[in-house]
């Protein structure tokens, strides 16, 4: 999507796409990789919030009238559906995490 921005964004919006987007599957693997669950639980509430960056920033893109048109819809889509993927995945640890304590 961020191909078709204008130059003069490449290293203010487009980078910052780029960055979120890129951001929130390496906090997934990082997290995973700790070996902890509280630490994972960490990481992944980093990728919602990367998640949400995003969302912010898809916004002020659509806001500017930049990119395709016919793309925005599409990745509000997946972004949402990452949000809940997330939220379960983040529910599910959580809530093991409380029925393990004494």
């Amino acid at each position: 999507m961020t191909t078709s921005f204008p130059k003069h964004e490449m290293f203010g919006l487009t980078s910052q796409i780029q960055r979120s987007a890129v951001s929130i599957p390496s906090n997934i693997a990082e997290g995973r990789s700790r070996g902890t669950r509280k630490d994972f639980c960490q990481f992944l509430h980093i990728a919602l919030g990367s998640c949400a960056e995003l969302e912010t920033q898809i916004e002020i893109a659509r806001s500017l009238s930049y990119g395709d048109k016919g793309m925005y819809n599409e990745i509000e889509q997946a972004t949402a559906e990452i949000f809940r993927m997330l939220r379960a995945m983040l529910a599910k640890l959580e809530s093991k995490t409380l029925s393990a304590k004494p």
